[in-house]
């Protein structure tokens, strides 16, 4: 029963990583891959490859399933020279992205577990606070139309 335990912490932490890797701008992928001293030796097993997936929609936010329309998605799967096998998959068609982000997928597979999850950490961090930053400008111009003096006395 541990054992399964384990395995199921560590399917969602690599989720954890593999969606960060996924949603972090493509800039931000490229410094922590330029800053990265051992670059491994990988092999691309397939891609990167641009296709298109259907996005769906529920009505109403929890009724009836619809198709939305579709989105461009690459993906990409590299090995290590180690063995060990990275995956990613990421909106849009940024096919350098993907092979970055699938190698740091196989990285965390390694002993480089703990840089990874660093970095995925910050990306996570940046990501909050650009959210934060996007919200408070939007607050900014906010107009609270009960506080508003209508004109009569």
């Amino acid at each position: 029963m541990a054992e399964a335990s384990l395995k199921s912490e560590r399917d969602a932490e690599r989720q954890r990583v593999m969606a960060a890797l996924a949603a972090a701008p493509t800039r931000a992928l490229a410094q922590i891959w330029d800053a990265w001293a051992d670059k491994p030796q990988t092999q691309r097993v397939r891609g990167p490859e641009t296709g298109l997936v259907m996005v769906r929609g529920r009505t109403g936010g929890g009724g009836s399933p619809f198709n939305l329309g579709e989105a461009t998605v690459t993906r990409a799967t590299v090995r290590l020279s180690t063995g060990e096998v990275g995956h990613s998959y990421a909106l849009g068609r940024d096919g350098e992205k993907a092979v970055v982000a699938a190698t740091l997928d196989a990285l965390w597979q390694t002993g480089a577990r703990q840089r990874v999850m660093d970095a995925v950490v910050a990306l996570e961090q940046a990501a909050l606070d650009a959210d934060e930053q996007r919200r408070a400008e939007t607050a900014a111009t906010r107009v609270n139309f009960f506080t508003m003096v209508r004109g009569e006395d």
